[in-house]
């Protein structure tokens, strides 16, 4: 399958940033061998989640195959803890801002946390996210034993009491789906943080809670033990793997934008000042990773949805980060549970 980069004002700016430094190597002489000489080291790369998630599947499927462009490894850091937080505190306060270091998140619900609370020793704005890989829909799913057949159900029992509802993390996309849901039918639900993808799942499938929601990529993948029953995205991508579930839009008649998690790398924006020539790098091996047959191969065998697969440069990044911030500010009280 081949995917067509389509490049962005942005895109071309960095790009003309790196011609002008070469054009200026008689005033700097040091500039073009830079640029020739990097990666100079390993790439170094946080992770603010748990080894084994989604995101390190991802990761690594991703990166085995642009240290062939790059001719360098990937060596990654694991930082979980405080719904990402403590990967970030490390990333923009222990490691040096010069392209050799990046950092990569699930765009989704790591910009939520900082929208219900925001960094205390960095801004926002001194990282961006330039290399999103894919994106994946929330959705809600239930036990197969459940007694909730459809999401008309959930709504109906939902006004007679309030029902618990997994997710793994409070500020998440899926999250803001259910909560949005709520609003819409006029009822409450109690969201329960299970601390992961796994435990949601399994929350769900034991009864815990009354019904959860994630990511749909991973409830796809345990599709045998669960029943999806509305995705918070324009079409139910996964058909039948997702129990032909309908979307939120369309059953609800509603007009909210797709709620998706969306796993990107990041960099310091300091660094991309500093260094446009490395940028323009790591943007273009970036870039030729998604038509590389071996990595089509190893996303599949990392469990990756193809139908999710969704590259993107510094333009998309910025559009999710604006969307989902700003549904963010709507709920914010809701997701920190001071409602």
């Amino acid at each position: 399958m081949t995917y067509t980069w389509k490049p962005t004002r942005r895109d071309f700016l960095m790009g003309a940033a790196a011609v002008a430094g070469a054009g200026a190597i008689g005033v700097q002489p040091f500039a073009g061998a830079r640029a020739a000489g990097f990666p100079e080291r390993n790439i170094n790369v946080i992770i603010p989640t748990a080894e084994g998630g989604g995101a390190d599947r991802n990761f690594r499927a991703f990166s085995g195959t642009w240290k062939k462009y790059l001719n360098t490894n990937f060596e990654p850091g694991y930082f979980p803890g405080a719904a990402g937080r403590v990967g970030y505190e490390v990333y923009m306060g222990k490691r040096e801002a010069d392209c050799h270091n990046l950092i990569f998140g699930n765009m989704g619900p790591e910009l939520l946390n900082w929208v219900v609370k925001p960094p205390e020793n960095f801004k926002v704005s001194d990282y961006v996210y330039f290399g999103q890989v894919d994106t994946d829909p929330g959705c809600v799913f239930v036990g197969n034993r459940s007694p909730f057949q459809s999401i008309d159900d959930i709504v109906a029992e939902g006004k007679k009491c309030k029902l618990t509802v997994g997710t793994s993390r409070m500020a998440h996309p899926a999250s803001v789906g259910i909560l949005a849901l709520g609003e819409k039918v006029g009822i409450e639900f109690n969201l329960i943080p299970l601390s992961g993808g796994k435990k949601t799942i399994a929350g769900a499938v034991t009864g815990e809670v009354d019904f959860s929601v994630l990511t749909s990529g991973s409830v796809a993948a345990a599709h045998k033990s669960v029943r999806t029953l509305l995705v918070f995205d324009d079409k139910n991508k996964l058909g039948e793997r997702l129990d032909n579930a309908p979307t939120l839009n369309d059953h609800f008649g509603m007009k909210t934008p797709p709620l998706l998690s969306a796993r990107a790398f990041g960099i310091h924006q300091a660094a991309i000042d500093a260094y446009p020539d490395r940028f323009k790098i790591l943007q273009d091996t970036f870039k030729q990773v998604f038509d590389d047959p071996e990595f089509i191969t190893a996303f599949k065998k990392a469990k990756g949805e193809m139908a999710y697969l969704n590259p993107g440069g510094i333009a998309e990044c910025e559009k999710y980060t604006k969307d989902i911030m700003e549904i963010g500010e709507r709920y914010k009280s809701l997701l920190s549970g001071k409602a």
